[in-house]
């Protein structure tokens, strides 16, 4: 499946997620958005009806261009190009529910998007919400997006999600993992990684350079030993490390105010020691506004931080403010890849 020629435009290939929830509903209306539209070309991987339905929902009827599988994409086609994978029967939808079916049309749309960056032919992924219960039903190796995405693309290197609220970011240093395995999985050599991959990803997106606090892991930070020594042992010689190899990094900071730092414009970034030490904060400041980036692939893999609502499936009520802000970052991040 090849493009037949370059536009100056980045190109995102688009998966359409759980059909069971609104992922079709913001699909559609993410297409329909004028000046997304014209800020790039789009390859959009999902089963045509479902998509209709989304588009019927929504009110909406996009001008696209559908193809076949098999079909060879066309470059400068002046409108996005919806791949008709034919991967769920609309008479198999049950909407509000995770289903097996429902998994495999999302892991097929994801799966094709992913190697179609992968192959060049895309700058970016971007792709509407999963529901996880689904996607294991489909796929039982399935842990997180992370490991889909090497699976798909064969990828070994070192990845992570950030969380984005606007300007402002979350990196982690662990993520899906039991709390009661955080504190023995914060290394120095971990925390190095997360700084590495943050300072890269924040460039990629145009911060030169990114200016990034470290968050404890303990309360106060550990409050000088008292509450843990973390801080002292691991963290600190860490974030002493990061500067001296060039990083815009200080810290480790009290998680219960860094944030507020960060809000006011001190950083660009908060690195958090495990998941929901950052993930709290930031869907409390924007739940509605919220991205994921998966960073760290060869190409920027971007969604809305929230899920699939199987509650409004079908109401055309979906909130397209973090499907938008995801698309725009995803755009970006592929514009300036394109340039480079």
């Amino acid at each position: 499946m090849n493009t037949q020629a370059q536009t100056s435009l980045p190109t995102i290939a688009v998966a359409m997620g759980d059909p069971s929830g609104i992922s079709p509903e913001l699909t559609a209306r993410i297409l329909a958005e004028a000046d997304l539209r014209s800020a790039a070309d789009y390859v959009v991987f999902g089963d045509l009806r479902l998509f209709q339905m989304g588009a019927d929902d929504a009110g909406l009827t996009p001008d696209l261009l559908v193809i076949g599988e098999g079909d060879a994409i066309p470059a400068g086609a002046g409108k996005p190009v919806f791949v008709d994978l034919k991967n769920h029967d609309p008479a198999d939808l049950q909407r509000g529910k995770a289903t097996l079916a429902g998994g495999k049309a999302a892991t097929d749309n994801f799966r094709r998007a992913l190697r179609l960056a992968a192959a060049g032919q895309a700058d970016a992924v971007f792709f509407t919400p999963f529901n996880k219960a689904a996607m294991r039903f489909a796929y039982p190796g399935y842990d997180d997006e992370i490991r889909f995405v090497r699976d798909a693309i064969d990828f070994e290197g070192a990845a992570s999600e950030f969380n984005v609220l606007e300007g402002l970011w979350n990196c982690r240093v662990t993520s899906h993992i039991p709390l009661s395995e955080v504190a023995k999985n914060i290394t120095g050599e971990r925390i190095l990684r997360a700084l590495t991959l943050s300072d890269m990803n924040l460039r990629a997106a145009g911060f030169n350079p990114p200016r990034i606090a470290v968050a404890g892991i303990n309360p106060h930070a550990g409050d000088g030993g008292n509450f843990g020594r973390e801080e002292i042992d691991v963290i600190e010689p860490a974030v002493k490390l990061a500067k001296e190899k060039g990083f815009t990094v200080e810290g480790p900071f009290p998680s219960d105010t860094v944030f507020l730092r960060a809000k006011n414009g001190d950083f660009d970034a908060v690195l958090t020691m495990y998941h929901d030490q950052g993930q709290i904060a930031m869907k409390l400041m924007g739940f509605d506004r919220g991205v994921t980036l998966i960073g760290g692939f060869p190409f920027p893999i971007c969604t809305p931080a929230h899920g699939t609502a199987y509650e409004i499936a079908g109401k055309g009520i979906a909130n397209l403010g973090a499907t938008r802000a995801a698309l725009a970052l995803a755009i970006k991040m592929a514009g300036e890849k394109k340039a480079a």
